[in-house]
Order: structure tokens, then sequence, then C-alpha cells
């Protein structure tokens, strides 16, 4: 199976630095303590309030004018869709996005209000309904995560980092990664370990949709069933299985991957909006809280940068968790 290369993941960057926000690592002193120090990569800034604008853009401009023409489809939980739908209502490409009927309404509603169309499906069709609506209008697929083309957009997250590493002289130890079918990851991984080899790259995934850990400790992809990786308020982690390419990109760059439970990605939401006057959806907030509450699985010293990988929460859940007594985590007497 193929892999990025450099020279891929740089190309990437070349196409799409105009159309995404360059994010900057934010310091967070509330976390740090003793020799462990932590950075936030806001990628809830970018203008679709997720990072999944920059794989969605890349793979859009990588079509050819007559793919465009035919117009795209893609499935997704909301922020792939709405990523999508953005990068095509400029680029003037028609795109119709498939989501599950249980999706998050903020995230429908961004998606419409982008222009795209929406088609409701069970979760569990939203694939066969995908591939179905792109036979019948002869529109080109876009997946959410299983294309080099995504991963190489996603893989400027970790670009940025790399640069900043270096360009500030920061003591990077190891680099915190939602993970769900594997895109942003494997991008982020991939280059981080071309540029930066010395830096550990963690993913963090939730404990009741822990697939993505099995699998690579395993060293094969398992399937965890649709029922059990719903349970997570973690909208946009609930996949069942990486893909292909995004396990081959795992297997060759990332270290290990961590859990956390639903209290503590709660705490994270809370903690974040509280200390860092940030929103950010469940799933975006798992990094922090497997720094604050899994020091024994990570490197003991350096600065670690936690990627928050969105802010597409629903407004009344937001309130909910914002509100909720955080759990306690270990502080420095300052």
């Amino acid at each position: 199976m193929t892999v990025l290369t450099f020279n891929d993941i740089y190309a990437a960057h070349r196409r799409i630095e105009n159309v995404v926000s360059r994010t900057r690592l934010v310091g967070a002193s509330w976390a740090s303590c003793g020799h462990r120090s932590l950075l936030l990569k806001p990628e809830n800034l970018q203008i679709t309030g997720s990072f999944k604008i920059r794989g969605a853009y890349h793979r859009l401009l990588r079509l050819s004018e007559a793919q465009k023409a035919r117009g795209v489809v893609a499935r997704s939980s909301g922020n792939h869709g709405k990523a999508l739908a953005h990068a095509a209502r400029r680029e003037g490409v028609k795109a119709t996005v498939v989501v599950p009927t249980d999706a998050a309404r903020v995230k429908t509603d961004g998606i419409l209000a982008q222009g795209a169309e929406v088609v409701f499906a069970p979760a569990q069709d939203c694939a066969r309904v995908t591939e179905q609506l792109a036979e019948e209008h002869g529109r080109v697929i876009v997946p959410p995560f299983d294309d080099l083309d995504i991963i190489a957009g996603q893989a400027t997250v970790g670009l940025e980092i790399a640069e900043d590493v270096v360009s500030s002289e920061l003591g990077v130890t190891t680099v915190l990664v939602p993970v769900s079918g594997g895109g942003l990851i494997s991008g982020v991984a991939a280059a981080l370990k071309l540029t930066r080899p010395g830096i550990k790259v963690i993913g963090v995934e939730p404990e009741v949709a822990a697939d993505a850990r099995e699998s690579l400790r395993t060293g094969r992809r398992v399937t965890w069933p649709a029922d059990r990786v719903g349970a997570t308020m973690a909208d946009g982690l609930r996949m069942t299985t990486v893909g292909e390419h995004t396990f081959a990109h795992m297997r060759a760059f990332v270290d290990d991957i961590v859990t956390v439970t639903e209290d503590e990605i709660a705490s994270g939401v809370a903690l974040l909006a509280r200390h860092a006057g940030m929103t950010v959806e469940p799933s975006g907030a798992v990094t922090t809280a497997a720094f604050l509450y899994h020091e024994h699985e990570l490197p003991s010293a350096g600065e670690h940068v936690a990627v928050i990988s969105g802010a597409n929460v629903d407004p009344h859940l937001f309130a909910r968790l914002r509100d909720m007594y955080p759990l306690p985590f270990r502080t420095c007497t300052r």
C-alpha cells in the first residue's frame, strides 16, 4: 500500500495554502505541570469549523475540469460535508452530501448554508446511498478519509506543526491527534515523521470507539459494531473501522493510540471553554483530555501538542458541557 512522501505533502500545502487558515500553536499554561506543557493546534478556527477543509479542498482541486462539471458527492457525519460544500461553492462545483439521520443539526445546517444538497440515510446505509447517487448522476465520490489526496491535505496540519517547532525552537516531544477513520492522524503522522522523526505521534479516541487502537496494536484492521461506537458523544469519531490507506500510514508512522472516557471528553470540552475560551466539539476535545487524564500513557516531559480538530458542536450540548463541573486534574503550585 502506497504511503505519502514529503514531496506529496509539500505539494498539497502549496495547492491549498491560500484557501485554508494557517493556525498557530497556542499555549495552555493552565494545563501545564512540571516538565510537561501543553500547546493547542486550533483547527476549530478554520473557516468551516474543522480541519476537514484541508483534505476536502485539496481533493477538489485535484479533480479534472470534466470531473468538476459532473459534480461531487460524499458521505459525512457533518464536518467533511461542510468542508466539501464550502470548497465546492468556491470552485463552482455542484455538491451532494449524504449524512446520517441522527447527525447533529448544527452540522447539517452548516452543509446547507454552504449551498450543498443534503440527503439523509441511516448511518449503516450512508456509504451505499453515496455510491448509488454517484452512479445515477455521474458524480465523483470524495471520500471522508481513505484517499491519498485527502490524507495529503490533512497532512498540512502536521507540516505546520513541524515548521513551528523549528522556527520557535519549541521542545515538542509529542503530538496528540484525534482518530476516527484515520485521515487526520495518517497525514499528521506522515508529515511529522518525515520532517521531525523524534516527535512521538499518539492518536486519541473514545474508549467506547477504540477500533483504531485495537487495529494498530494487533496489526490488522478490525471493525467494531456501529451501536457500540455510536455510544460516544464524540460524533465525529464514530467510524467502525479505519481505512486501508489510513491504516497503512498508521502502521508506518503512528507510535500509539490511547483512549479517553466519556466523562474525560466532557471535562475536556468544559476546560477548553473555561480556560482557553474555545468552542470545541467533543471530538476535538479528546486530545486535551488525554493530556490531562492519561499522563502515565504519554511521554513524561516536553511540550505536547493537542490537535483541536473541530468546533461544530450542538449549542445545547456545548452549553451543558461548558457549565458542568469538570473532572479534577493535577495542577502545579505556581
